[in-house]
């Protein structure tokens, strides 16, 4: 029986979901069976019946909403194939966060391939992404604008010990999305050397212990909170670095630290309005997500026989796509965060 690759998956309010499989991939409402790419908040959402994803994502799942987040899980390791109402499925990395994966979703030599949020570039805390040939590749386009053209991971590091080394007298506070973001700048930092205590935010430390736990070591790390209840507070901050939440960058938690100097890292930092904005005075270009040049050059080296776009910059993807002979379509999914981030400010988590 021939299989129509665009059968297998239909874009619905609520996500992408299989009707021959009856599941969902990353729903955004409680679903009877659903299949999580990862575990950001937009993404992965507590309620379904069933999950399947990886160990990872099923841990950051059970961190984040309780252990009894779903119904029933299943994990599913990179490579390993499932069967789900007749429809093969298999998760591959995506390189966005810990546990991140593709779906390849595959029937009667028909095969879709949903990203997820994915990136290209080496990230020391996740493994990096697989392409996979497939009829349909289903992509996000955060980025989707060839003005964002990230730069290397390695001068936004030496930027900020730069100004350490330059100012050495100030905390540098470092706003990052508690999952991901935080572990791949303390995880970049280790690897130039970088051996002094990082301090974080409350928001931060679940997550990060999370991370150790399943293998990505990140160093000495230490509670800012408790460095806060002694009378030298200013005095342990002078030259540290501090990991928060961006939401804490400019509030009253950070006035504690003393003399700051507000870092924010970010692939919207690229905009500089967003930078002022947001009152970062040093502004560090690191993104989850692939840049303008990362998603052509995905597309280019898969040559689907189709694109879809999720969510982003969906229709300048869709042009690109389309001048250079792959047929392409918006999706316009709702539900999934354009920030960026994949999350909200954790500050109360």
């Amino acid at each position: 029986m021939i299989i129509r690759p665009e059968t297998l998956l239909r874009p619905v309010p609520g996500g992408l979901y299989c009707p021959a499989g009856d599941f969902w991939i990353d729903p955004t409402r409680p679903v009877a069976r659903a299949v999580i790419t990862h575990g950001h908040a937009d993404h992965a959402r507590a309620g379904h019946g069933a999950v399947l994803a990886t160990k990872e994502t099923l841990a950051i799942m059970a961190a984040r909403y309780g252990a009894r987040f779903a119904g029933s899980t299943q994990a599913l390791a990179y490579g390993e194939r499932a069967t789900i109402g007749g429809i093969d499925v298999r998760l591959v990395p995506a390189g966005h966060v810990l546990g991140s994966a593709q779906a390849v979703v595959e029937k009667g030599g028909a095969r879709v391939v949903v990203s997820g949020d994915f990136k290209r570039r080496r990230d020391p805390t996740c493994t990096a992404f697989e392409p996979v040939a497939c009829d349909i590749f289903i992509s996000e386009a955060t980025f989707g604008l060839p003005v964002f053209r990230h730069p290397p991971d390695a001068g936004e590091i030496a930027k900020l010990l730069l100004s350490l080394s330059t100012f050495p007298d100030r905390c540098h506070l470092v706003g990052a999305y508690s999952l991901g973001k935080a572990q791949r700048v303390i995880a970049l930092l280790r690897e130039t050397g970088y051996g002094a205590p990082i301090y974080l935010h409350g928001a931060m430390q679940k997550l990060c212990d999370l991370y150790e736990a399943l293998g990505v070591g990140l160093g000495d790390l230490r509670p800012a909170q408790e460095m806060m209840k002694t009378p030298l507070t200013r005095e342990v901050f002078k030259g540290a670095i501090v990991i928060a939440p961006p939401s804490s960058l400019n509030d009253i938690w950070s006035r504690r630290l003393g003399d700051v100097v507000t870092c924010f890292a970010s692939g919207w930092m690229r905009v500089r309005a967003r930078a002022r904005q947001r009152q970062v005075e040093l502004p560090l270009i690191l993104s989850d997500h692939a840049d303008w040049d990362e998603l052509t050059a995905t597309v280019a080296e898969l040559k689907p026989g189709q694109l879809w776009v999720t969510h982003g910059a969906e229709e300048a993807l869709v042009h690109w796509a389309q001048t250079n002979g792959v047929p392409a379509r918006a999706l316009s999914l709702v539900g999934y965060d354009e920030d960026g981030a994949g999350e909200r400010d954790e500050a109360e988590a």
